[in-house]
Formats: C-alpha cells, structure tokens, sequence
C-alpha cells in the first residue's frame, strides 16, 4: 500500500497538478453548499419543503439543461472566457436570490442561476489528460474526484451552519464569494487558460447519436432521479423529525468515505480494465445501497452514507475512464457535459419529487428509491457492455514504457 501511495506524490511533483487542485476547489466548494443554500433559503421563506425541494429541482433542471451546450462551446472556443462571462454573473445571482422573499420570486431565480451556471468540473476534468501522462489518468481522476467529493464533506456542514444560524442571509452570501473566488483562480491557471480543444474527424457523427455516450445517457436517467430523491428525502427527513442540524454530519459522513474511496479507486491496478473496475464498483455499491431505508436521520443514515459514498467514490473514479475511452474525439467537454444534462435533467425531477412524496408520504418512500435505480443503473451497464468495449482495453508494455518517458520529461 506504501508504494501503491507513492503514486499520490509522484502526481503532485507534475507541474500544475496542486496548482490546479487548488485553483478550482472554492468554486468547487460553492456547489457543494448551492444546493442545501437554495433549499433552506426556500423553506424558511415559505415554511414548505414540497417548494424548498422544487425549488432545487428549478435549479437542477436549468443547469442540467445547459450543461450540454455549454460543454459544446467550450470544445469549440475553449475555457478563457466562457468561464470568466458566466461566473461573476452566477455570483450576482445567488446575492439577487438571497434578497427574494416570495415563492415565485425564489423558484425564478433559482430557475435562471441555474442556467448560469459555470462549468468548473466540466472545464478541470479534460486538463488531467494535458498535464499528466496516460498512465497517471487513473490516480489523476482519483485525485479529481476526491476533491469534487470533499466539498461534499464541508459544503453541507458550512451551508448549515451558516442558515441556521442568527444571520442565514449569510449563507448564500458565502457561496456567492467563493464561486467568485474559485471561478477567478481557475480561469487565470496555464492548464485552462491556454488548453487547446481537440479536432473533430470529418463527417463525424453528433454526438448525441454515438451508442456508447446513449448507453451512458440512458443510465445517467435512472442515476440521476434516484440522487435526486435522495438529496431532498435526507434533509426533508431530518426537518419533519426536528433534527435539521444533523443533515450536515450526515452529508458529512457521505463525503468523506466518498473521498477515501475515490482514493483507493485511483490505486486499483491499471491491469484490471476500466469497464470491468467499474461493473464490480458498482455491484458494490448496489449492496450499500440497500440498507438506506431502513435508516432514521441519526447515527444509522450516517453509517449507512458513508457506506455508499465509499462505493460511489470508487465508482466516480472508473466512470470518467470509462467515459474518456468511449466518447468521441473532439468531445472532452461535451461529452459528460450531455450525460449530465440528461441526468442533471432527471435529478432535476427526483428533487421535486422528493419534496412531494417526503411531505404526502414519507421520506423513507425517497431513500427507498435510490438503490431501485443504481439496481437499474447496473443492468443497463451489463448488459450494454458492448457499447463500451473500447473501455475493456489494457495498456501494453510498449504504452506503459512511452509513459514513463512522458514522466521523465514532465518531470524534467
């Protein structure tokens, strides 16, 4: 495991590596407090949390809508300025929502920051691939997702913290600066302000059209709604019990096994197959799953959360290796930018019914589905593994003697 680690410190002596890391993790952070910012924001104005969960489901579903679009222009014209365009606008927008009262008000401009929305993780993911060599993508993407994963661990808590407390304007108000921050940073870095977006072939096909980017967007609909659901149902449990402040340690709990499986994912042999890694991740992660239901918003979900975020950190880790050797070329943004419209798309419609089915019903009904639909996520996988069969390949000895050339010349 020593040497195995050792392989977290070669990826840092590589130029840009920290810098970038660094660079994207406040605005990484402000999506990690947006959406639990908007669903307090919502349900302390209107007192219901079938509205705050639209509320959030308005915000999911711009965003997501756009993603794909956005992620086009980026291959297109690159990250310089689409990212310095929309981020202060984002940020503007969040202090314009903090200032709203009303309901229609609130889910509006949820509605608009949400197409607004800066690509930070679409933009950072294709720069792994420019400043590390191919044999180092595995624990780059490792690295990546722990750090998207972390402010999952401090998101929530921040955000919690901050509206709940005796001046909640300044939640929203926190989020706003760090976008702001992070967005800035990130824009003035080498790795993205002089990234190159790769040349589409002649006469390729739309990319929406590819089978094997289908088959991913046909899963990200089952994955989606289920996140969805699930990310309304935790804190709607914990409101209705009157132990909101537990939802922090809870999400907590989530995100710090997902670092560390994500992690552990970026250590896994280069030997064992992206497609293969990610089909055994995923089982696992079903198992995890199962239990969520039968949890109450205390030391039981947190348990059980953590459990499933080690899974799903793993799982992230093999998906975007998976993704890179699939997509189309000419697509390094748009690809997943596309998968996450249509899942963001269906994540979208999972909030808003978590909200109505955790206030009619109960918030176990939410939990319960979110093992349904990684189950339905893992038969799609399985059997559409055909369409991914360029993500079964190994590297040769003769790709892994080119990478550690390429290593030596970063390094010098």
């Amino acid at each position: 495991m020593t040497n195995d680690m050792n392989r977290y410190s070669e990826l840092m002596a590589f130029p840009q590596v920290i810098r970038l890391g660094i660079s994207a993790f406040p605005a990484r952070l402000a999506y990690g407090m947006i959406g639990l910012g908007i669903f307090f924001k919502a349900e302390q104005e209107t007192s219901s949390i079938a509205i705050a969960g639209f509320a959030i489901g308005l915000n999911s579903l711009a965003g997501s809508l756009t993603a794909g679009l956005r992620g086009s222009v980026i291959d297109k014209f690159g990250q310089k300025w689409p990212i310095r365009i929309l981020v202060p606008m984002y940020a503007g927008l969040i202090l314009l929502l903090n200032t709203m009262e009303t309901r229609e008000s609130i889910l509006i401009t949820a509605f608009i920051l949400g197409i607004t929305a800066p690509p930070i993780n679409l933009s950072v993911r294709p720069l792994w691939k420019d400043i590390v060599p191919d044999s180092y993508l595995r624990t780059a993407y490792a690295f990546d997702s722990s750090m998207m994963s972390t402010t999952s661990v401090i998101g929530p808590v921040v955000i919690t913290a901050l509206a709940l407390s005796s001046r909640p304007g300044f939640a929203l108000g926190t989020v706003s600066a760090l976008m702001l921050t992070g967005g800035i940073a990130l824009s003035l870095t080498p790795a993205s302000r002089d990234w190159t977006p790769e040349k589409k072939m002649q006469d390729q096909q739309k990319l929406w059209r590819d089978r094997a980017i289908q088959l991913l967007m046909f899963e990200g609909c089952f994955i989606g709604f289920g996140w969805g659901v699930f990310d309304v149902a935790v804190p709607a449990f914990a409101t209705q019990e009157g132990v909101q402040h537990r939802v922090a340690w809870i999400f907590a709990s989530f995100g710090i096994a997902t670092v560390i499986g994500g992690l552990l994912g970026g250590l896994v042999s280069k030997k064992l197959p992206p497609l293969l890694a990610l089909r055994r991740a995923y089982a696992l992660w079903l198992i995890a799953c199962i239990p969520v239901a039968f949890t109450y918003p205390d030391w039981t979900m947190a348990l059980v959360g953590a459990s499933i975020g080690f899974f799903g950190g793993a799982v992230q880790v093999f998906y975007f290796e998976v993704l890179e050797a699939v997509r189309p070329k000419g697509s390094q943004t748009a690809s997943l930018g596309w998968i996450w419209s249509v899942e963001g798309s269906f994540m979208a419609v999972g909030a808003a019914v978590g909200g109505v089915v955790s206030e009619t019903f109960s918030p176990r009904f939410g939990l319960a589905m979110l093992p349904l639909m990684i189950c339905i996520g893992l038969i799609i996988l399985s059997i559409g593994r055909g369409r991914l069969g360029a993500a079964n390949d190994i590297p040769t000895d003769e790709e892994d003697l080119q990478a550690m050339k390429d290593i030596s010349n970063v390094v010098k």
